[in-house]
């Protein structure tokens, strides 16, 4: 883990960002304050409502079987599920022992999972018997000393009797590692402290507006901010849970009527596509009154469509390594919250290096990677994050993003790591060489496209032929490209790298003139 500051660490307990509760004691004191809160979960396969005091009996049954088991302070707990009850009863579990949770996005693929368990060698891990492309894979996971099965073996693991109480953990050690993909061939392990996680907990419900309405969370609990939104700032705010196993926008418009629910932002894509699905009608804006975007790139022209039809539309900036460095407040001047991607956080500086490369530093700044190699590469000694990001600020301090050095895309919230694509590209019998890039997504933000060189006497692919590739490779569905193009040469620097740049151009002007 990188070394932090003697000094920021001093200034962070001054402040009282930084205080001597684990992620256990927080969840502890917020459900004992609220056990009749709802805790609702709109399935079609698994519906569940209950309230926060049920959830909690089940998650102290599982804290209470899983230490029968051996499993404590320390230990790591992994789990893949859906945005179900009794991923809630896991994470709920995994803090009350002082464990490390790791979660995983459940649609992720057979090689993205293996590398994850690989990496963390956890001691529990918690997955589903079946859930859309996601299956139980026992050969997977056969060196994990318990695995639990929701829908199999998941209830043999509960206790008669719940577990009382939280187990001591340090505040400054590991709470949770998040596994984000980025420029390297296989997801990067984001480690988070109890007291960076509480934090950004704390950071992130305060940028929420008090009349914000009951939300409706359908953001994978496998993503850090789903986890967040999901299981943590709820229970700090008492307020109730409202879970969507799949993210379905005629859906979401039906529990607004039905249930007066309210979507509040995230990825662009969820806001456009509850506007442009066909059961849309203006009743439903008593339900949007506002929508905190980030994630992903977030196009001026959604801002706009938003704030013209009476949307109060604000922007913010982070990653999993750090996950709120800016943000818009709901109240902040109009052109800020459309325009930019708003000022410095409580607790949180940023700045820009020579090459306009933006740099941060907070309370809630993760504890480095799983990989010592990446951590040192990121992070220097006097606690400064390179974020990858290039952007510019403006003469009031706020924030706009203008470029990525990082070789990623993220599509809807979701980063895809163009490395790890390409490789898969490459074993193509067609393709002698393969980039891909960020596309412009009218309802994603982005998506992937491949540009491929071709090997001499091969046509290009068809994308179904593609598809059929990447499919038998195991890989998620979300990372596979959604456009094909071939060059006879790539444009390149001096040095024979690829310039990227280029083809993202070429690529956006593609998308202009359609």
């Amino acid at each position: 883990m990188r070394t932090i500051p003697a000094e920021l660490v001093k200034h962070y307990e001054a402040e009282g960002w930084w205080t001597r509760d684990t992620l256990g004691d927080l969840l502890a004191r917020g459900l004992e304050a609220a056990p009749d809160t709802a805790f609702r979960v709109h399935s079609s396969v698994r519906p569940w409502s209950g309230t926060f005091g049920e959830v909690e009996h089940t998650a102290r049954r599982l804290a209470a079987g899983l230490r029968a088991r051996g499993v404590g302070s320390g230990d790591v707990i992994a789990f893949q599920l859906p945005n179900w009850m009794e991923a809630a009863a896991v994470f709920w579990a995994s803090a009350l022992l002082g464990a490390v949770v790791v979660p995983i996005v459940h649609f992720y693929g057979r090689k993205e999972v293996g590398y994850i368990l690989g990496a963390t060698r956890p001691r529990v891990f918690v997955t589903a018997e079946r859930f859309g492309r996601m299956e139980h894979q026992p050969d997977l996971y056969a060196d994990v000393p318990v695995v639990g099965v929701v829908d199999g073996n998941f209830g043999e693991l509960l206790a008669d009797e719940p577990m009382p109480g939280v187990l001591a953990a340090d505040p400054a050690g590991p709470a949770l590692i998040a596994f984000t993909s980025g420029t390297t061939r296989d997801p990067k392990g984001v480690v988070h402290s109890h007291r960076s996680l509480g934090f950004e907990t704390r950071q992130l419900a305060g940028l929420y507006p008090p009349d914000r309405g009951r939300q409706l969370t359908a953001a994978p609990v496998g993503h850090f901010i789903g986890m967040v939104n999901a299981f943590l700032i709820p229970v700090l705010d008492g307020t109730p849970v409202n879970l969507a196993d799949t993210w379905d926008p005629g859906q979401a418009l039906a529990l607004m009527a039905s249930d007066g629910l309210t979507v509040g932002g995230g990825a662009a894509y969820y806001m456009t596509s509850l506007l442009d699905h066909p059961d849309f009608t203006p009743a439903h804006l008593a339900h949007m009154k506002y929508a905190g975007l980030g994630g992903s790139s977030v196009p001026v022209s959604v801002m706009t469509r938003l704030a013209e039809l009476g949307i109060t539309a604000f922007r913010s900036y982070g990653s999993t390594e750090h996950p709120s460095v800016s943000g818009s407040m709901y109240t902040a001047p109009e052109r800020k919250r459309l325009n930019t991607d708003g000022n410095a956080l409580p607790g949180v500086e940023f700045r820009l290096d020579e090459d306009g490369e933006i740099l941060s530093r907070g309370p809630d700044l993760c504890m480095g990677y799983t990989d010592d190699a990446l951590t040192e590469a990121a992070f220097d000694e006097d606690g400064w994050y390179r974020t990858g990001d290039i952007g510019v600020i403006d003469e009031d301090g706020y924030l706009t993003i203008t470029d990525r050095k990082a070789d990623i895309i993220i599509r809807g919230g979701e980063n895809i790591s163009a490395v790890e694509v390409e490789e898969v590209l490459l074993a193509m019998p067609a393709v002698a060489e393969a980039a891909v890039v960020a596309a412009p997504d009218a309802r994603l933000g982005e998506h992937a496209a491949a540009v491929v060189r071709l090997r001499s006497g091969h046509a290009l692919p068809t994308l179904d032929e593609m598809r059929a590739h990447f499919e038998r490779t195991g890989m998620a569905r979300q990372k596979w490209p959604e456009e094909l193009h071939a060059v006879a040469e790539f444009p390149r620097t001096a040095s024979g790298k690829i310039q990227k740049f280029h083809l993202r151009k070429d690529i956006a002007v593609r998308h202009d003139g359609e």
